[in-house]
Order: C-alpha cells, then sequence, then structure tokens
C-alpha cells in the first residue's frame, strides 16, 4: 500500500503552528501582507516533532509577502539548520508548495502523482521556483521526510535582510519546537545574518 502521508519539515516561518495554519485552513498571519486560501484538507497536523538538519539555513530574495529575504536551506552546505517536521497529508504538502509558489491548489498537479509513488532521489525539482526543489532530508516512523527550497545552493545568489515580522514568525516556531530562549534565537539569527558571500 502507497503512504498517503508524510513529514512536511519547515525551517522558515512555517515553523510557527498558526503559520502554518494560514497554509491549511486560510487566512492571514501577523505582519504579512497575503490572505492564504488554504488547503483542500484544512484539518491540522496531528503530530509534529522538533528536528536539527544538516546544512545552512541563509536568507535571499525579496519577499512579496513579508518584504526582505526569506530562509532557504541549502542541503549540501555545511552546518545545522533547526526545523519542525509536520505529519501532513501529500495533498496537504502539495497544496502548501503552491501557495509558496502563489499558486492555486490544483486537485490535478503532478507533483502529487510524483510524491504518491515515491520521490525518485533524494532530490526532485518540480519547477524553476523558489520553493519548487524538493529534498528528501531523512525518515522517521517509516514516512519520508521532505522539505523545499530553491535550486540553487547559498552562494550562488546575494544574502538579503528578513524584515522584523518575519523574523518574528520563525522565532515562534522555534519555541515552540525547540524551546529556546530569547538569547539562543537571537543568537540563531545573527550568525545567519547578511554577510558578504561569494558567488559561485
Amino acid at each position: 500500500m502507497l503512504p498517503s502521508h508524510l513529514w512536511y519539515v519547515s525551517y522558515g516561518s512555517n515553523m510557527s503552528r498558526r503559520r502554518l495554519g494560514c497554509y491549511l485552513a486560510g487566512g492571514t498571519p501577523p505582519g504579512s501582507m497575503r490572505t492564504y486560501a488554504g488547503a483542500r484538507d484544512r484539518t491540522m497536523p496531528t503530530a509534529d516533532h522538533a528536528v536539527t538538519l544538516p546544512g545552512s539555513l541563509y536568507f535571499a530574495g525579496e519577499s512579496r509577502t513579508w518584504g526582505g529575504g526569506v530562509a532557504f536551506y541549502d542541503h549540501d552546505s555545511p552546518g545545522e539548520t533547526a526545523g519542525r517536521a509536520y505529519l501532513l497529508t501529500i495533498g496537504q504538502f502539495v497544496d502548501v508548495a503552491n501557495q509558496e509558489m502563489h499558486r492555486p491548489a490544483d486537485p490535478d498537479d503532478p507533483l502529487e502523482e510524483v510524491l504518491l509513488t515515491g520521490l525518485p532521489g533524494e532530490r526532485h525539482q518540480a519547477g524553476p521556483g523558489h520553493y519548487e526543489t524538493l529534498v528528501r532530508v531523512g525518515e522517521h516512523e517509516g514516512l519520508p521526510m521532505l522539505t523545499f527550497t530553491a535550486p540553487h545552493g547559498m552562494y550562488a545568489v546575494p544574502h538579503t535582510a528578513p524584515r522584523p515580522a518575519y523574523l518574528a514568525m520563525l522565532a515562534e516556531g522555534l519555541r515552540e519546537a525547540h524551546d529556546w530562549d530569547e538569547e539562543r534565537i537571537e543568537g540563531y539569527f545573527e550568525a545567519r545574518s547578511v554577510q558578504d558571500q561569494p558567488i559561485r
């Protein structure tokens, strides 16, 4: 029997449960300039847990939702990235990914079939967009753990500073999932702030 669920691993603002809730049930996150339509299945996750991923978090681009840079994950660079894994249906995961790319939910999205039959390899590029590259980052309780990020690495683009409202959502998720205090959260952000990164 093919699995119907997977673990969606967030390393950005979706670490906040109420932020993820806007992707699933619809709504406007605090400080956001965008209202989300929500997923076809609006059920909140029945399980979640903290994870630490191998690889680096960096901020780049200019968000249409928050302004300023947004979080991306480079699985191939040294470092550690804090995250939160949510148990979602495959359909919910696809709907979250579509909303990340400012597209409506699509029951005929080919990505859903790819995930239902098993992700081919550790990485799958569903499209050219910022969050259309899927990376398998592990397995938990027999189900794959997947995240999405940009197709390029952290040294391929200039880094940009995130806005306070966006960082506040990340901080909320780090407190909820990892039980970090403000000092540790501030240090985590400072270590990943805008630097003179060489573009390779």
